[in-house]
């Protein structure tokens, strides 16, 4: 009897189609109902830094290095990456975890905060039929750092996305808003603004540039606006199970350099470099 009601609960949860074979596994109908839902957008790469509109399933792991204000380096190994998942049409949810910073310039080492993120699908096309999307997302972070290497507070991000492709160029951006849940004025809030251009060569290779800026409200920074340029490139996806027809498994890769282009900079020439399993 609990594995009938077992069932029940999973397929309220994750719908299957009615033509979906009886006989397919949890797994099958997953990645079938993921690859209907992202034939319905733009096959734009998932970009080096900024948030992005389309819907993506992937593991993404970045480390980053930081030349501080003195001219110290510091590192972030996973940089707040982790699952980017497609568990119903039209909807992602990702789960994010802490990267571990150590420092070079005398603070503690630690891990930073986990934070999750729900992101839904409003207009799309792929390249066949308009080429453009538009999504808007909703972040949650949990002071879960160590050692101040993260928030003192939980920070609430809505983000609204759109893009639009023309051939093998795109661009799309993104506006979004950083609100501390608690002592807003002493914490700050930001606003944040992320434009990306794309362009796909051959098959596997995207060169992008990214300007990537955050505006301070509050706090120690208020008023103060920091700006990066962010050349890059991303690589992929490279087929893994390349005989299997129904496969979606593969690897991609990148590399950005961010260059600031404010006078204000908490950081500067940072060395972005990223790995994805794409499934």
């Amino acid at each position: 009897m609990y594995k009938i009601l077992l069932l029940t609960v999973l397929v309220g949860f994750f719908p299957v189609d009615a033509e979906a074979q009886e006989d397919e596994s949890f797994t099958d109908k997953w990645q079938a109902r993921a690859t209907r839902t992202q034939a319905k957008q733009p096959k734009w790469a998932v970009p080096m830094l900024s948030p992005f509109p389309m819907l993506a399933q992937v593991y993404r792991t970045d480390f980053t290095r930081q030349i501080t204000p003195a001219g110290k380096e510091n590192w972030n190994l996973g940089t707040g990456k982790g699952f980017n998942l497609i568990p119903f049409a039209n909807t992602q949810v990702d789960v994010l975890t802490p990267g571990f910073v150590t420092h070079g310039d005398g603070a503690q080492d630690g891990f930073g905060d986990i934070a999750f993120l729900a992101k839904y699908r409003v207009l799309s096309a792929n390249e066949k039929n308009g080429n453009y999307i538009v999504s808007g997302a909703l972040g949650f972070s949990f002071p879960t750092g160590s050692y101040k290497n993260g928030s003192t507070t939980a920070v609430l991000t809505p983000t609204l996305q759109g893009g639009k492709g023309f051939g093998n160029f795109d661009v799309f951006t993104s506006l979004s808003g950083g609100l501390p849940t608690s002592n807003g004025a002493t914490n700050g809030r930001t606003i944040q603004s992320n434009t990306v251009a794309q362009y796909r060569f051959r098959k596997y290779f995207v060169p992008e540039l990214e300007l990537n800026s955050t505006r301070y409200f509050g706090g120690s920074r208020d008023g103060k606006t920091q700006t990066f340029l962010t050349p890059g490139i991303v690589m992929g996806r490279f087929p893994i199970r390349r005989a299997e027809a129904k496969s979606r498994m593969g690897i991609v890769g990148g590399v950005a350099f961010q260059t600031a282009v404010t006078q204000y900079h908490s950081y500067n020439h940072a060395l972005v470099m990223s790995l994805r399993f794409a499934f």
